[in-house]
């Protein structure tokens, strides 16, 4: 049965044909902006890839930290909590190694006590009881780093990188890519994760007065130089700084994070989305372990989807040898990996820059009357400034590039310093900029 008419909505042809024109209005609208994304994905430009090769050590995670800092710098602070967890671990391992390395047999009175010397500072026998919850400390942050924050935790891996070397040490690392930046997501973070965090920071916090009267203790330093025990830069310098760095409510600086030490395992992607010059435009940094059991092997399937590659070397470390094979020296080795990958065909005409990087320690080393040609002897009699040092360096390393080089082109060098941010600005502006014309120029952009 038919309602009666007067049961019907009252709606007027003026209402429908209002309703009609914004229905069309809004269908409209979505057309357009399906419209605009199709284009803005037309004209997106693709990412640029950067590979950063180099032996380990050289400074490849600083050189990239620094570039995240000038051209994402919102982005950079972002992770300032994650980067917290870094350097109180590098603290807290390196108060832990200074202790155990002081624990030998001639070092330790029949009381237990350590007294380095009869007019010693501090008592360290009882600095060592006082420091023990730091043992604690790097196995808790160890396992806040190597897990999956958003799942179920999982077991550590491995310890993090020895941050201090000496002759012996073994050598482990965190892995699993870049999951430990969740740790910058306090909001997505496990509770339990949350409290251990807490519970590390109360520690150092109470720790920090003992820690600096460990550090500054004369009898301390003299005796890890006689035992042969070197100190790593990063290392030093949170030592210097653990009064500020163990505080309840620290927050890293700048400085802080491009020092902090997290070593490549295998090969991390970093994804750097610009902020500042040429805003919205991705850059992928692949950062390539430098050991020597990870090198061209592992190397190979980024070479052929690259548009550049920048490659770090460490004046710094000419009087070193490498940990796995103390009969090759780290000059000579990184030399050898620097032909290796100059004499590679698939990377003939992929532009290359090459960074001789650490300027600063290469500085400070010969400035305490360590000779170059002690351990280069091609050096000869040269001066042992560090003017005809890095001259030596580039010339020999572009000698190198051009006759190992399977075809002619041109090649970048620039002496560095990665942690010195203004001297990187202007560096790394550089290097953007002849990305970019060398991709202009080879049709890749």
């Amino acid at each position: 049965m038919v309602n009666d008419v007067s049961d019907w909505p009252n709606v007027s042809i003026e209402d429908t044909e209002e309703q009609r024109a914004q229905a069309k209005k809004i269908s409209d609208e979505i057309d357009d902006a399906i419209q605009r994304e199709r284009r803005a994905k037309e004209e997106k430009r693709p990412p640029r890839k950067v590979l950063l090769l180099g032996p380990s050590q050289s400074g490849k995670s600083t050189l990239l930290k620094n570039f995240h800092l000038l051209f994402a710098p919102k982005s950079f602070h972002a992770e300032a909590e994650a980067w917290r967890a870094v350097i109180h671990l590098n603290l807290a391992q390196s108060v832990n190694f200074i202790l155990d390395n002081l624990s030998t047999p001639n070092t330790i009175s029949p009381g237990n006590k350590l007294f380095l010397r009869q007019d010693a500072g501090p008592d360290v026998g009882q600095l060592r009881i006082r420091l023990s919850p730091l043992r604690q400390v790097e196995i808790s942050l160890n396992q806040c780093l190597t897990v999956e924050h958003e799942a179920t935790p999982r077991r550590p891996i491995s310890l993090y990188n020895n941050i201090l070397r000496t002759e012996g040490t073994s050598k482990s690392s965190i892995r699993g890519g870049s999951a430990w930046k969740a740790l910058a997501k306090s909001q997505t973070l496990h509770s339990s994760i949350k409290s251990e965090l807490q519970k590390t920071r109360s520690i150092l916090d109470a720790c920090r007065d003992d820690i600096v009267s460990l550090w500054s203790d004369p009898a301390v330093r003299e005796q890890l130089k006689k035992q042969g025990t070197t100190l790593e830069d990063s290392s030093v310098f949170f030592l210097d700084n653990a009064f500020r760095v163990a505080a309840r409510d620290y927050i890293p600086t700048a400085d802080d994070i491009l020092r902090a030490r997290l070593e490549t395992i295998g090969v991390e992607e970093h994804r750097i989305v610009m902020e500042t010059a040429d805003a919205g435009e991705e850059w992928i940094f692949y950062d390539i372990e430098g050991s020597r059991g990870q090198r061209v092997a592992s190397w190979v399937p980024y070479f052929d989807d690259v548009h550049a590659i920048i490659f770090l070397v460490s004046m710094a470390d000419f009087d070193q040898s490498l940990p796995d094979d103390p009969q090759v020296n780290r000059f000579a080795d990184s030399f050898t990996l620097w032909k290796t990958v100059c004499e590679n065909k698939l990377i003939a005409q992929t532009p290359v820059m090459l960074l001789l990087n650490k300027a600063d320690l290469l500085q400070e080393k010969l400035s305490a009357g360590i000779f170059f040609a002690q351990f280069v002897k091609e050096f000869g009699d040269q001066p042992n400034d560090l003017k005809s040092v890095s001259k030596y360096f580039k010339t020999l390393f572009m000698a190198a590039h051009d006759i190992h080089s399977p075809k002619e082109r041109r090649l970048f060098v620039q002496t560095t310093c990665a942690i010195d941010t203004q001297a990187m600005s202007l560096v790394l502006r550089e290097v953007k900029e002849v990305i970019l014309v060398a991709m202009l120029k080879g049709n890749m952009i």
